[in-house]
């Protein structure tokens, strides 16, 4: 009786031997989730992430320590530098400090949440051209074609990444420290402005202008 079922039991592990993949890789993952009782271990990489479900683009710029010479000693926080956009012309920017990384980045996304401002686009790139300033930073953007895709540095990319442009000309000059550039950024985009919002201040026809 007991050899009967010792045949069984090497029947059912030659089963699985031929069941398995050749890939050495895949073998090892059939192996372990035939495992009944197989606790923890690794799990796929899309277990790890986790996105909120509300349709935002955030991108972390920047994330600097400062320190607060105080009395007692120093105090030691983390700022960050977040920019928040829906990719469809809305964008807003925010920035935070806390004693933790994570609280600093979630504290900038919902400042830059209540900042967000609506962009007047043309298709997929600026109506015109113009300049954002600010302290130092200067930040020259250009319309482009179709097809032209982003042309642009680290930080003011992420601004227009998150916007929504996708064909666009810059050029930065002055400071180059990414708070001013961010900002620069955003204070260009704000002063852009189609025909049809001219045409409605002036009280004309699109044609007129």
């Amino acid at each position: 009786m007991e050899n009967v079922q010792e045949v069984e039991v090497v029947a059912q592990e030659a089963q699985q031997e031929a069941a398995a993949p050749a890939n050495p890789q895949q073998k090892r993952n059939f192996r372990d989730n035939n495992r009944p009782d197989r606790k923890g271990g690794r799990r796929n990489n899309r277990e790890r992430e986790v996105r909120e479900d509300d349709g935002l683009i955030k991108k972390t710029v920047s994330i600097n320590r400062v320190t607060k010479v105080v009395k007692g000693g120093r105090t030691m926080r983390f700022s960050a530098l977040v920019v928040v956009g829906d990719g469809k012309g809305s964008v807003g920017i925010g920035m935070a400090k806390a004693a933790e990384v994570p609280a600093a980045i979630e504290k900038a996304n919902l400042r830059a949440k209540k900042a967000m401002v609506k962009i007047e686009l043309l298709e997929t790139s600026i109506p015109h051209e113009t300049i954002g300033k600010f302290g130092k930073g200067h930040v020259l953007m250009m319309p482009a074609q179709p097809g032209t895709g982003v042309i642009a540095g680290g930080p003011v990319r992420n601004v227009l990444e998150a916007v929504g442009i996708k064909d666009i000309r810059t050029k930065s000059y002055g400071s180059n420290n990414p708070i001013n550039c961010v900002k620069a950024t955003f204070n260009g985009l704000k002063s852009l402005r189609t025909r049809e919002h001219i045409a409605a201040l002036r009280g004309k026809k699109v044609d007129e202008i």
